[in-house]
């Protein structure tokens, strides 16, 4: 693609942001137009971490406003499996339909945390769990849109980016420019193949929409939720022109060094690498989720 592309009307989706204050973090309804087709990225499940109790309060307001709007979804888009939010991408998808999706290497980071948390034997490493699993630059269809995978690890091995019309959803691959980069010291990250992903991304037309799935915004701002890649080729603090891929790797590298371990990863990661689910109820019929001792 050229930069300052220019896209046409029928490429250039609707965005409808959510943002669930607990975790920070950013969920969207994508749709070609009212009574249209859609997709939902990124959903969150509210969990409190005290009493192990869920909710849905924070899914309900993105069901709500398919209805409100008339949207068929044709697609629940998980951007990887989050460590910081739990995913109410099966709650959704009883609510309003759609396939829940995500990027085929996450039968990878299965393999990872099947290990750390010693996962029952039927848990299989496949992700079939989910009903669709997308391979790198594979297209699909939200009614008028067009969208199309595109392959960002790095944070995790199996992080996608969604590049849906003039729209770009980038999971945590990227935050705003003030906020900087994900970091990549979970298991199968890295942080010179981050800077890597990044710059696929900065390759996009400048005008391209960049739309986050978390921020932390310093104390003079607001929560936002978008930017553009000229914005971030200009003045992310951590990957903007000019700094190359070894001073990315130290500064990223020395940083992850000093940050504790998301406050919500433990219970997360069991349900998101199940696309949402919980594990099986144990023969009392009740739902645990373990906490492994000294393992992370």
């Amino acid at each position: 693609m050229t930069a300052q592309t220019t896209a046409p009307a029928t490429a250039r989706p609707q965005v409808a942001p959510f943002l669930d204050r607990d975790t920070e973090t950013w969920s969207y309804v994508v749709y070609d137009r009212q009574g249209g087709h859609a997709a939902i990225i990124d959903p969150v499940l509210d969990f409190d971490n005290k009493s192990g109790r869920t909710r849905t309060e924070g899914a309900q307001r993105l069901v709500d406003f398919v209805r409100q709007e008339a949207l068929t979804v044709d697609w629940i888009l998980e951007t990887h499996a989050h460590a910081d939010h739990l995913s109410a991408a099966p709650f959704v998808r009883d609510q309003v339909g759609g396939k829940i999706a995500i990027g085929e290497k996450i039968r990878d980071v299965q393999k990872i945390f099947r290990e750390v948390f010693n996962l029952e034997k039927q848990f299989l490493c496949d992700g079939s769990h989910f009903d669709h699993l997308f391979a790198e630059n594979e297209t699909f269809r939200i009614g008028e849109l067009e969208g199309r995978v595109i392959y960002t690890p790095g944070h995790t091995p199996a992080d996608m980016s969604w590049l849906i019309g003039d729209a770009l959803f980038v999971g945590d691959t990227l935050f705003l420019p003030d906020v900087g980069t994900a970091r990549c010291d979970f298991p199968g990250g890295d942080a010179a193949t981050l800077y890597r992903s990044v710059h696929r991304l900065l390759a996009l037309p400048d005008d391209t929409r960049m739309f986050m799935c978390h921020d932390y915004p310093p104390d003079e701002r607001e929560h936002r939720c978008e930017t553009t890649v000229a914005e971030q080729k200009r003045s992310n603090i951590h990957v903007r022109e000019g700094i190359s891929e070894a001073e990315f790797v130290a500064m990223r590298e020395r940083r992850d060094a000093t940050l504790e371990m998301p406050r919500l990863i433990l219970p997360s990661i069991q349900v998101n690498i199940r696309a949402g689910q919980m594990p099986p109820a144990e023969d009392n019929g009740v739902v645990y989720l373990k906490v492994p001792v000294n393992r992370l």
